[in-house]
């Protein structure tokens, strides 16, 4: 691994900026924007992605310690005599492997030599059979596993973790505790991260949109998780009628050891100076009108040299749209920061 000082100055180098996204002035409202950007406007583009994604990819289970399984697909790039490196990814909350974002950042990464890894949470994509109790936030020490896995396999180049939303939020603890797990990590990419999740429900359960959206995606979650283990009670009938703050509530007090919501939320929170002692290279990639995620809470983060925080002005949730049927402006982000961060080996 790079020195954290050698990394800041690769950082700094001529890369894209976030104040340099600038889409046109009818597609800067941060809801249109984020919902774009979950949708397929360009289904063509879409389906090249997929084909490039999925013609090599191989489906694994990986076996981690205390009988935990997680799903993740592997694909080799095929473009270069030898891959640049081995970049995983990290997806959002309800979302997947296959959701559209991460294939078109997959598939841009295969093209340009990378090998990936894109890994399900649990209880997200189809694999929600694949464990007996579901997935929360505080489960970074599977993820912790999955990673140490997945980077110790043969191979040159560099080690990278990019993650979206609540799989920035990951990236970020990944990043963090990578030293300490013997993690092989060269850069990790947080993509409009939760930084507070405190602060996040509250912003989520008074944007009436969000709120349905998510929920709807949640209790569908739940309802095949109860499906797949009928004989546990995995979540009951009037539970699924309880709003976000009190279905997360039900759910923390039966199956984490926190002793309320409040701990369980400080649990995964990396806000304040919690990352302060981070010391592999990073970019947090934040928009300052992004709905979901406050701009104040990483304007307060105390961060170490190594860390780049990089706040556009536009870009909603995730999103960095520049047309109806533009690539994302993360494609062009991620690569350049990669290729500046291995010039600087």
């Amino acid at each position: 691994m790079r020195s954290p000082k050698s990394a800041a100055g690769a950082l700094r180098a001529p890369v894209p900026r976030g104040v340099e996204f600038t889409p046109p002035r009818w597609l800067r409202n941060p809801h249109l924007q984020s919902i774009l950007g979950s949708v397929a406007l360009d289904r063509c583009a879409l389906a090249r992605d997929s084909r490039v994604v999925e013609r090599h990819t191989r489906a694994e289970i990986l076996e981690l310690d205390g009988g935990v399984r997680l799903q993740g697909f592997h694909t080799p790039q095929r473009t270069l005599p030898e891959r640049l490196g081995l970049v995983m990814l990290l997806h959002g909350w309800e979302g997947h492997a296959r959701s559209n974002y991460v294939v078109s950042i997959a598939a841009c990464l295969v093209r340009a030599g990378y090998d990936v890894f894109r890994l399900n949470f649990r209880d997200h994509g189809d694999s929600h059979g694949l464990n007996t109790e579901p997935f929360h936030s505080c489960r970074l020490d599977e993820v912790l596993a999955a990673a140490t896995r997945v980077f110790a396999r043969p191979g040159p180049g560099m080690h990278a973790v990019a993650g979206f939303s609540l799989g920035g939020n990951f990236a970020l603890r990944v990043a963090n505790a990578a030293p300490a797990h013997g993690i092989a990590l060269d850069y990790a990419l947080a993509v409009c991260p939760v930084i507070d999740p405190a602060a996040g429900l509250y912003r989520l359960e008074r944007a009436r949109l969000y709120h349905a959206y998510f929920m709807r995606k949640w209790r569908g979650s739940l309802r095949r998780k109860q499906s797949l283990f009928p004989s546990r009670n995995v979540i009951s009938r009037q539970e699924l009628r309880l709003n976000m703050r009190e279905l997360t509530r039900a759910l923390v007090m039966r199956y984490t050891d926190f002793n309320s919501l409040e701990a369980y939320l400080d649990g995964y929170s990396v806000a304040g100076g919690r990352l302060a002692g981070l010391r592999v290279p990073t970019t947090i990639l934040a928009a300052a009108d992004d709905p979901v995620i406050p701009v104040a809470d990483f304007r307060a983060l105390r961060l170490p040299a190594c860390v780049e925080v990089d706040i556009a002005p536009h870009g909603g949730h995730c999103a960095f749209l520049s047309g109806p049927r533009s690539r994302s402006f993360l494609q062009e982000y991620l690569l350049a920061r990669l290729q500046a961060l291995r010039r600087a080996q």
